[in-house]
């Protein structure tokens, strides 16, 4: 098989994201009320407390803390922390939705060639941060070679069929 530079281990997506958590029905009540995640089956082999759950095209895999008074408390909400994006279709509608929830959160805009991203940052129960963006705004520009494409999923995909080796007849 002659090797793809552009993705030399043939990754096709992103499957999940583990979190250790504090209580997983906590986190579990946070996820799927929060930010609209389903619980999914999870198998049964494990020998340790979890949860899986799936909701826009990603799964997230809660792991219960071992020792949970260790994982520190956040209470600053730090744009630059380590944190898992997702897009939405109205900013204004989720600042509302988590204002009613009462979930804290520090709006950020992005402006870059007069294009704006506004993104909302908020912690899950167990201070792992969550953004919030309309990041469809901003164009994805590769560093060397191709021209400037949006970050929608129809575009990516267009992308990657492109970057796939063509069969000739």
């Amino acid at each position: 098989m002659k090797e793809n530079m552009g993705n030399p281990l043939h990754l096709k997506s992103v499957n999940h994201v583990s979190l250790v958590c504090r209580s997983v029905e906590e986190s579990i009540n946070f996820y799927q009320n929060v930010l609209g995640f389903v619980p999914i089956r999870r198998p049964g082999s494990f020998n340790f407390d979890g949860a899986w759950l799936f909701g826009h095209g990603i799964g997230i895999h809660l792991l219960q803390s071992e020792n949970p008074d260790s994982i520190p408390r956040k209470s600053e909400i730090n744009p630059k922390d380590n944190h898992l994006s997702f897009q939405c279709e109205s900013m204004e509608t989720v600042e509302k939705k988590l204002k009613e929830m009462g979930i804290k959160c520090v709006r950020a805009i992005v402006e870059e060639g007069g294009i704006l991203v506004e993104q909302l940052f908020f912690h899950d129960p167990d201070g792992f941060m969550i953004e919030i963006c309309d990041c469809d705004n901003l164009p994805v520009v590769p560093l060397v070679g191709e021209m400037a494409r949006s970050c929608s999923r129809v575009n990516l995909q267009m992308q990657q069929q492109q970057q796939q080796p063509q069969l000739r007849v």
